[in-house]
């Protein structure tokens, strides 16, 4: 009786350890930013979040994520460009594992679907 709650206890706790891993934006994630003109930029983001907060390096526009945060699904983090701040702000849907991004830049707010990447 003893081993069935001890064997149990452990697949729960795999369960949830893994289903922890799979709610969180932590991670490598990669999309397509469209511009109104039809040019296409490939990003690619590696996050780290722990406890609120957000870092982690962004491949367009190019640097380091800073004043990151994570609000339950929401996310919020800058990438400094020549010194000014590109602003990021996306939701997480945790049952499609994906994210939605938009940056603000130029003026103009572009958009991309975040997918994660496993390899």
């Amino acid at each position: 009786m003893t081993k069935k709650i001890f064997t149990t206890a452990a697949l729960l706790s795999c369960l949830l350890v893994s289903f922890k891993a799979s709610t969180s934006v932590e991670g490598k994630w990669k999309g397509t930013y469209k511009t109104p003109d039809g040019n296409e930029y490939p990003v690619t983001y590696n996050f780290k979040a722990e406890s609120g907060s957000l870092a982690g390096v962004a491949t367009f526009p190019k640097g380091t994520i800073v004043n990151g945060k994570v609000e339950g699904t929401e996310i919020k983090f800058d990438v400094p460009v020549y010194g000014s701040p590109i602003q990021h702000t996306g939701k997480y849907y945790t049952q499609a594992d994906s994210i939605g991004m938009d940056i603000q830049l130029n003026g103009k707010t572009l958009h991309a679907t975040l997918l994660r990447d496993n390899e």
